[in-house]
């Protein structure tokens, strides 16, 4: 009989399978509906969904209510839990093998070639705004970062200041908020929606950047249902906007770029 010693982590077992590895870096890329999925991996739904299952049971993939259809779902790789679960599978084959959690070290390119991405949500005073000033933080201004709304306020909701001046050191007290059809002219590398609603009708920015979808309720709409309510929901919303910061930078550092004239 084969020792528990010798049992491979859960981490290995649940991602061994070739449809639910697939899923995994599907998701990695950013948030999808399970309809996206089905078309992304060519299998049926209902065996899509089993496998999601699976995946949200092992604590690797969360399903979000959109904000937009409630009658979709987004689904979300937790990079953070995959990290620490693949290091600790490591450690376990291997003392050598384990490894730290992913740095937040920004992209080296030079100034003249900078990656350029654009954050885009409704109004441009939450999500949006506290993911630009968050990449312009971590990237250390190897990055060029913007952000705008589909239908812009009137100004940044004060609490997203809040939330950044205490828990981060950034202040962008004087920034306001912009109309994202004001910067179709300009190019991207990255087009990132942090609003199930303007996924929808985000404009078309050419030079085909890259489009990735993070499905993040707003901070400011938060009705309990799903987390906590006044500043503690842009409390939890900076933290999980940062940690995908920090997953999107080693990617920044590997955009191929070219020289505008």
């Amino acid at each position: 009989m084969m020792s528990t010693g010798h049992v491979a982590p859960a981490f290995v077992h649940l991602t061994a399978h070739p449809l639910r590895w697939r899923l995994l870096t599907e998701l990695a890329a950013g948030d999808y509906r399970v309809r996206e999925l089905v078309e992304r991996v060519g299998q049926p739904q209902n065996l899509v969904s089993y496998h999601l299952r699976l995946l949200r049971s092992g604590g690797l993939v969360t399903a979000r209510r959109s904000s937009f259809d409630g009658r979709d779902t987004y689904y979300h790789l937790d990079l953070e839990r995959c990290a620490y679960a693949l290091a600790d599978a490591g450690t376990s084959l291997h003392p050598a093998l384990g490894f730290d959690p992913i740095s937040s070290s920004p992209p080296s390119t030079p100034s003249s070639v900078r990656p350029a991405v654009l954050f885009a949500c409704t109004g441009n005073s939450a999500r949006s705004a506290i993911a630009e000033a968050l990449l312009r933080h971590r990237a250390n201004g190897q990055v060029e970062a913007s952000s705008a709304g589909s239908h812009p306020k009137p100004r940044i909701h004060q609490d997203a200041v809040r939330v950044l001046r205490e828990s981060y050191g950034i202040d962008i007290s004087t920034q306001r908020p912009q109309r994202l059809d004001t910067l179709t002219g300009l190019r991207f590398d990255y087009v990132i929606s942090l609003c199930d609603k303007v996924r929808e009708v985000c404009p078309d920015f050419g030079d085909h950047p890259r489009l990735v979808h993070w499905s993040i309720p707003d901070p400011a709409a938060a009705d309990g249902n799903n987390g906590p309510v006044g500043y503690p929901a842009f409390v939890r919303t900076a933290a999980e906007i940062d940690t995908r910061i920090r997953y999107l930078l080693p990617l920044l550092a590997h955009t191929p770029q070219e020289v505008k004239p």
